[in-house]
């Protein structure tokens, strides 16, 4: 599980029960050891904007994801704006319930929530609510989620995209422009020249590239590592792994076709296969927006590797579509019944590629899109089904929760871009609360 830092602030107020909510502070923390995040946290109640400033003074130069402002009691909105001079993260505001009903109103936490939240919004800073106690599964899974989507949030202002030569002739939708893409995201791109890269990967000694090969033979079945394209392969990710490191790289946007073929004598499919697998998410055709979705989906799963496909097929007895895609697929996607197999290229007949059916299970079908208008996000939920191999190449069938009729449509209708993000797991919530946070408009199928 990738690790939250979170500064915790327990705001309250003397003139409420600080005794009462000592108890929800002690049980906070306590589930916050638990959690396995990274917490910074004062050792009791912050009761004054002095108080609060002097914490906040000694750490300020703490790198943190996300402020958790816990409103403990009522506190006025001076307190988060002190927090907004030290801090520019995003925050959760959380409100806890009152601990009894009948007299006195002891905390009056929701109404300091209420007015954070009137506050942040005043002040065009991103964040989220949540309410209820610390003790509570409900809350607790609902912070965790906000956890995941905060430290996401946060990580796309130091996202670089490493954009392996050009899109396609004709393939418009893989482009961006790097300007907008910084101004609403937060991303950066680093360009590579795909033809250096073919150069120089073949003249690298064999006690660099050979791991490759015999990391692929870990769970490639039927890999012949004396095949010549294995050990371009090898070459290839050898090479380009090594600038990834030195340029501080997290996720590939690479062109595919037809240099890969013409000019290196090989399938780019396992070299992108290979990277997304080991954790360095890697899209084909150059599409900058698939690979920055296939991040978003590794990151908000913990580390699932994800899968980019093209809708080519439509069930309506099934409510099913198919997204398949050349041969690029991470080999734990692979449905347990045959593994990860090796291939060739379906159409060039070139290897090495992969070629199989993807596992069943629950899916999220998620793709960062771009428009004239701007940034959107297309989310979708379904199940990948238990069958036979749709297509040759990598290809995984899902049946899907909303009307495959009205979805299709509606997608053509919208102007989708033709591939599609998809991973096992379910952070629809995730998504959507991300969407929001960027102010970004999100399309919804689930």
């Amino acid at each position: 599980m990738s690790k939250t830092t979170i500064l915790y602030l327990p705001i309250g107020r003397k003139t409420f029960d600080l005794a009462a909510g000592e108890i929800y502070r002690s049980q906070s923390m306590r589930w916050f050891e638990e959690s396995g995040h990274t917490i910074i946290a004062p050792n009791e109640i912050l009761t004054s904007v002095e108080e609060l400033e002097q914490f906040l003074q000694s750490e300020a130069s703490t790198n943190i994801d996300t402020i958790l402002y816990q409103s403990v009691t009522f506190a006025d909105g001076e307190f988060i704006v002190k927090a907004l001079e030290f801090f520019k993260e995003p925050v959760i505001v959380w409100s806890v319930r009152e601990p009894s009903v009948g007299g006195r109103l002891r905390l009056n936490s929701l109404t300091g929530g209420n007015s954070t939240s009137n506050v942040l919004r005043n002040h065009r800073h991103p964040f989220s609510f949540v309410f209820g106690n610390p003790d509570e599964e409900r809350l607790q899974k609902e912070l965790l989620q906000k956890f995941a989507v905060m430290r996401v949030l946060k990580s796309l202002s130091n996202l670089k995209i490493g954009v392996v030569g050009e899109y396609p002739p004709g393939f418009f939708f893989s482009d961006a422009n790097e300007a907008e893409l910084k101004e609403a995201l937060g991303v950066t791109l680093h360009k590579m020249d795909l033809q250096e890269a073919f150069q120089k990967c073949v003249e690298l000694p064999e006690d660099e590239w050979i791991g490759e090969v015999d990391r692929a033979e870990q769970q490639v079945i039927g890999l012949n590592r004396n095949d010549e394209t294995v050990k371009k392969f090898a070459q290839f990710s050898a090479y380009i792994k090594r600038h990834i490191k030195d340029e501080q790289i997290h996720s590939i946007a690479m062109r595919c076709w037809p240099d890969f073929f013409n000019d290196l004598g090989a399938a780019p499919c396992s070299v992108l296969s290979q990277l997304t697998e080991d954790g360095m998410v890697s899209s084909c055709e150059s599409d900058i927006h698939g690979s920055l979705s296939m991040y978003l989906l590794r990151e908000l799963t913990g580390g699932n590797a994800p899968y980019l496909g093209d809708l080519v097929h439509v069930n309506e007895e099934k409510n099913s579509v198919v997204f398949w895609h050349c041969g690029a697929g991470a080999y734990s996607l692979a449905h347990p019944s045959t593994g990860a197999t090796a291939g060739v290229h379906p159409n060039r007949k070139m290897g090495l590629a992969m070629d199989f059916g993807l596992k069943a299970g629950e899916v999220t079908i998620f793709r960062v899109s771009h428009t004239p208008d701007g940034y959107r996000l297309l989310v979708m939920k379904g199940n990948a089904l238990d069958v036979e191999q749709p297509f040759t190449g990598t290809s995984v069938e899902v049946e899907l929760n909303s009307d495959v009729t009205t979805t299709l449509y509606d997608l053509m209708n919208s102007g989708y871009e033709p591939h599609f993000a998809l991973v096992y797991g379910d952070v629809t919530k995730q998504l959507i609360e991300l969407g929001r946070l960027l102010n970004v408009e999100t399309d919804v199928y689930q």
